[in-house]
């Protein structure tokens, strides 16, 4: 029995990055050989162990063989005669492919160092069209190491396309594309993810509503510098799309996006407009963006709202000042509603009084 250390963590050491996670193969060990060794036994559709005292996974190697369409159509063989190359040349990109063994030795059987420093995403071997999901991770990788240089292959964008034309794009299960995108959207150029869709005619399949030149894409670039959050670059992809409660929620739905991206989405999408030119705003209608954006009860989420704000603003070179936005609403925010029950008053009446104080609270802050 051999343990190699695998993939990303090998890919990141070369690059200097920190290794955020460490994942081993083990060449020529059974199930069996590995419970009595203390591993726990986890994953349904091939052996994976986790290590007894660090927790990290073992996982057997093995070989896929193509049984049917999408990324689920695999059979694997996780037989003690499997070979670490037989098992590396499974793998996505070269730069994904090498291993260590525990002696610090590099094992790189397709050249993915040399990818590393010419700075190429390159599929390891055919066997890359037979999973579609590769395509997103691809996607996501240049994401990830587009400001470090690295661009897709020519020869694999073109075996890209060809799993469009083949329909394969069509086989991804909706977690697997939302899984990507978010991972995506944390990345260092998330715009990047959608140009590598578009350069293998994906994009258009996957997210019919955005273009390269629509102003989400361009947007979701100014997001970049102003925050990580992923829901506040989410929000920004997607503010300007037409009918944003039809198109947003037909996406959220296609890939049972959680709440909290989906509420924020719609939320820039129907009110960004109107906070961008707060400052033309009277008290009323300030107030009433306020509750709009149920900002009394949502605080957290109406300070994301603005960041998304700060960046369609920057994308249409426009001055948007959300310290002062933030400002005003703290003004309305406080109104003590204590003092105004203590004065007796319930039901509409308490609602009138402190609508009231509120906007006059507005009023003051703008003077």
């Amino acid at each position: 029995m051999k343990i190699y250390l695998v993939g990303g963590a090998v890919r990141d050491q070369l690059l200097g990055l920190p290794i955020k996670e460490r994942d081993w193969v083990v060449v020529g060990a059974t199930p069996a050989e590995l419970i009595k060794q203390g591993f726990r036994q986890v994953g349904k559709e091939f052996p994976v162990f986790l290590h007894p005292k660090t927790n990290e996974e073992y996982a057997l190697a093995r070989m896929e063989r193509k049984t049917g369409p999408g990324y689920k159509g695999f059979t694997f063989d996780t037989s003690p005669h499997v070979t670490l190359e037989e098992d590396l040349q499974r793998r996505d990109l070269t730069i994904n492919a090498m291993a260590k063994t525990t002696e610090g030795e590099l094992i790189d059987p397709y050249h993915g160092k040399a990818d590393l420093q010419q700075h190429w995403l390159r599929h390891v071997s055919p066997a890359f069209a037979e999973d579609p999901v590769r395509i997103l991770r691809i996607a996501r990788f240049a994401a990830r190491f587009a400001a470090l240089g690295f661009r897709i292959a020519p020869e694999t964008i073109a075996l890209m396309k060809t799993m469009v034309i083949a329909g394969e794009v069509n086989a991804l299960v909706a977690e697997r594309v939302w899984k990507e995108l978010e991972r995506a959207l944390g990345e260092r150029n998330p715009e990047e993810f959608f140009h590598a869709l578009d350069q293998c005619h994906a994009l258009t399949i996957l997210f019919p509503h955005l273009t390269m030149d629509s102003l989400g894409i361009v947007t979701l670039k100014h997001t970049v510098s102003i925050t990580t959050d992923p829901t506040i670059r989410f929000a920004t992809l997607l503010h300007a799309q037409p009918d944003p409660k039809t198109t947003i929620s037909q996406l959220c739905n296609r890939y049972r996006v959680p709440v909290e991206f989906r509420e924020l989405a719609l939320l820039t999408a129907l009110h960004y407009r109107c906070a961008l030119i707060y400052p033309t705003l009277t008290p009323e209608e300030l107030l009433q963006l306020f509750l709009h954006v149920d900002a009394f009860r949502r605080e957290q989420r109406c300070k994301k709202f603005l960041f998304a704000c700060e960046a369609i603003a920057q994308a249409q070179s426009r001055a948007f000042n959300s310290s002062d936005f933030l400002h005003l609403y703290m003004a309305a925010k406080s109104v003590n509603t204590q003092v105004i029950l203590a004065q007796g008053l319930t039901g509409n009446a308490f609602a009138e009084e402190l609508h009231r104080q509120r906007v006059a609270a507005i009023k003051d802050k703008m003077l």
